[in-house]
């Protein structure tokens, strides 16, 4: 109900930008420069946590690109989730790029909590998965948005832990959905986030993927990983 309310609302109230609040747009020119205006890169969190797939980020998380990611998540700002598909895109372009592998791009969201989709009233993660899906498909990619991964058990929120602590939090809380593992068969796998920080959900997730592909598909399959924002000192210096 909540969500319903939410797309209600932003069809006849006055808009600003998530960005810097300009009127009369839900995302202004300078704020879309900086979301997706950049050819995407590598980046590595220090310290790098065990089993972390490559990730590429779309633009760094400071300033309007920070502040667009928290309009959408936690203010329900639903009509961004278009642009940081875009943007979700371009890094999933530079994470698989064409002619590398066979079969559909297969995007894995990485889950949040039910309390926080729940507190948020949409899923945030999923919701963007979707939009660059959409948006990659528009150019010509074969693309499907799987949210096979589950948290089979609690885990304390993240806030405010460190990156060692949030490995400790996260180790082991993610698997496959049962039934999951054969929809990943001669597929791309790319785990796509809005944001990573620590680097510790996407390499559970990376964790959890290979689990249930090393047990179920002959040969194995890549995952890599795509973000729309990461921290400006993860980002390496040559551009890919």
């Amino acid at each position: 109900m909540r969500a319903w309310w939410r797309e209600i609302t932003g069809l006849v109230l006055p808009v600003a930008c998530g960005g810097c609040g300009s009127p009369r747009t839900p995302l202004c020119e300078p704020c879309g420069r900086a979301l997706y205006g950049a050819w995407p890169c590598r980046v590595r969190p220090v310290p790098e946590p065990p089993g972390l797939p490559a990730v590429h980020a779309a633009a760094p998380y400071e300033d309007a690109v920070r502040a667009v990611l928290l309009a959408h998540k936690e203010r329900g700002a639903l009509g961004l989730a278009g642009p940081l598909g875009r943007a979700l895109a371009g890094a999933v372009r530079a994470a698989a790029p064409p002619g590398t592998g066979v079969g559909p791009l297969l995007l894995v969201p990485v889950p949040s909590t039910r309390r926080a989709v729940g507190a948020r009233g949409h899923d945030a993660g999923r919701r963007v998965a979707l939009a660059a899906a959409g948006e990659l498909r528009r150019s010509g990619r074969e693309c499907r948005v799987l949210p096979l991964l589950r948290q089979r058990r609690a885990v304390a929120d993240q806030a405010g832990l460190g990156a060692r602590q949030r490995q400790a939090n996260l180790a082991g809380a993610l698997e496959v959905a049962v039934g999951g593992t054969r929809l990943l068969e001669g597929g791309r796998v790319v785990l796509v986030d809005d944001v990573m920080t620590t680097g510790a959900s996407i390499a559970e997730g990376a964790r959890a993927l290979r689990a249930a592909i090393g047990s179920g598909i002959s040969g194995g399959v890549p995952v890599s990983a795509a973000v729309v924002a990461a921290p400006p000192l993860s980002f390496e210096i040559n551009r890919n």
